[in-house]
């Protein structure tokens, strides 16, 4: 993924796909408009292997081997939903780390992402559904490494369309089964389908709350 001129649009890749982080700011800071993130092109239609890193620890959406996440999912028909970190594939040259969603009913769902060198996170495709580099998709931006009130920008693009997400807060927070969280960051994502969602993510942790579905155990690696 290439530094190039301003960005074009906006997004985030939503963790919670089948039912689906950064030096936070006060609320005094101005907005920003939902029109680029420090002149990263986004999404990136010819990453460089070169701007990457191994390991995705981005405080807002660390994805480290041995963390796992569960969390209930209201009126599902499948209550639960276990996410894991696991080794990706490669995609568009970029070396990837799976975040892996499993139902109550076995459905699993892989959705490969990749850190570059400053920290932001750039999420690459969901196995099945589209791929970075393949018929025309590119890869977006699941979490910059400093998100800004108002930031807009893709999380990724496929033949469905694009996915954008906006930050709506940085000083808020968010009370789950699983604790109370304060340092957070708040996105509001619409779809492709011009559906939107409200997305929590919690310093340290990742997604806490997506819409009314809500962490209740977290286990961190060792």
């Amino acid at each position: 993924m290439r530094t190039r001129a301003p960005l074009a649009t906006a997004a985030l890749a939503a963790l919670l796909a089948t039912t689906t982080t950064l030096a936070g700011c006060g609320s005094g800071s101005p907005p920003s408009p939902p029109s680029g993130v420090d002149q990263l092109v986004v999404p990136t239609p010819d990453p460089d292997a070169d701007d990457f890193v191994e390991v995705v620890d981005n405080p807002w959406f660390p994805l480290l081997p041995g963390t796992r996440w569960e969390y209930d999912v209201p009126r599902a028909t499948t209550e639960t939903l276990v996410v894991e970190v696991a080794a990706g594939p490669e995609v568009a040259g970029v070396a990837t780390t799976d975040l892996v969603r499993t139902s109550a009913d076995g459905t699993v769902v892989r959705d490969h992402y990749a850190q570059d060198t400053a920290g932001n996170v750039w999420w690459f495709g969901r196995e099945g559904e589209w791929t970075a580099g393949v018929d025309g998709a590119e890869a977006g931006l699941a979490m910059p490494a400093d998100p800004r009130r108002g930031d807009g920008f893709v999380t990724g693009r496929s033949t469905s369309g694009d996915e954008v997400a906006t930050v709506e807060r940085l000083d808020g927070g968010a009370v789950v089964p699983q604790g109370e969280f304060d340092d957070t960051v708040e996105l509001e994502v619409r779809d492709a389908a011009g559906l939107t969602r409200r997305e929590v993510y919690a310093r340290g942790v990742g997604l806490v709350l997506v819409g009314e579905t809500a962490l209740v155990d977290l286990t961190r690696p060792e």
